[in-house]
């Protein structure tokens, strides 16, 4: 089958600068993208910024005879939001894909958490999603096509000690994932998200050894797919590590169902309201609504 190519095609990639970014930055450039290589060049911590990584990688991606521009701008901001997308106008007159990578971590237990290590933490990865993905959505709208790719987390999907922040932020990227496919729909517009694990300067001191099998650019394949005109999926997830894609999803159970419910029915009938016997994996909530429509006739 012919190789996978995005000659034509713009892409802005969020935290590009290195670890996962970098690497779905250069596979993207490398199969014909142009890309706005967007790094703020802070800490681990969100803090300070330095123009080199951005520009290292698009140096990089220019070297080897593809076609990159850095940005500097925060994704935090409304403005610097709007300010990388335009980065993708005045440099390659369109947008087509926007690859929300960019994050910070400021981990520590809840009963310490603070709004300083929470604010800086949803500004980043969930706002930051949302400040990137709204002006560049317009311009997809308009164009009948676009492929967005978040960022989400096993940490949100599945929780992680000392991560409130950073958790809720990532299942907050579910949600704006699955919104954004339900109305980009009409456009030709479709998103995904990946919950990735892989060796990054994030992860470097959490994965120990087993972080040596779990190369970054291992994840890239799965966010070019998705990335791709071809792909045929919109409103999903997948877990992808060390060269294993897989997906994640959210189910619905049967359930039990009692018109005259009590507290004493559910604790009765707990095992079988959690049961996954027959589950279904609801693509939105009109398809809930029309299994308890089932149950209530």
């Amino acid at each position: 089958m012919a190789e996978l190519g995005f000659d034509g095609k713009v892409a802005i990639i969020t935290g590009a600068g290195g670890g996962l970014g970098r690497e779905h930055a250069l596979l993207l450039a490398s199969r014909g993208a142009q890309v706005v290589v967007n790094d703020l060049g802070g800490s681990v911590s969100g803090v300070g910024g330095d123009a080199g990584p951005a520009q290292h990688v698009a140096d990089e991606i220019n070297a080897a005879g593809g076609a990159a521009v850095a940005d500097t701008n925060s994704v935090s901001t409304p403005e610097g939001g709007e300010a990388i997308v335009q980065t993708a106008i005045d440099q390659f007159g369109r947008v087509d894909i926007v690859i929300n990578n960019a994050g910070i971590l400021r981990d520590k237990t809840f009963h310490n958490m603070t709004p300083d290590l929470l604010n800086p933490v949803l500004d980043v990865h969930l706002k930051g999603a949302f400040h990137v993905t709204r002006p560049a959505w317009i311009r997809m709208r308009e164009q009948n096509y676009g492929r967005v790719v978040n960022t989400s987390s096993n940490s949100g999907l599945l929780g992680n000690f000392g991560q409130t922040n950073y958790a809720a932020a990532k299942m907050g990227l579910v949600g704006l994932t699955r919104v954004l496919a339900i109305e980009g729909a009409k456009y030709n517009i479709k998103a995904n998200a990946i919950a990735p694990v892989a060796r990054t300067r994030m992860t470097e001191d959490i994965l120990g050894r087993v972080g040596e099998k779990l190369d970054p650019a291992l994840v890239s394949p799965i966010v070019a797919w998705l990335a791709h005109e071809d792909c045929p999926v919109t409103g999903e997830v997948y877990s992808a590590a060390g060269g294993r894609i897989a997906r994640m999803f959210i189910a619905l159970t049967p359930g039990y169902y009692n018109p005259k419910l009590t507290v004493e029915d559910v604790r009765d009938h707990f095992d079988q309201i959690r049961s996954e016997d027959g589950y279904i994996v609801p693509r939105t909530n009109s398809d809930e609504l029309s299994l308890l429509v089932k149950q209530l006739s």
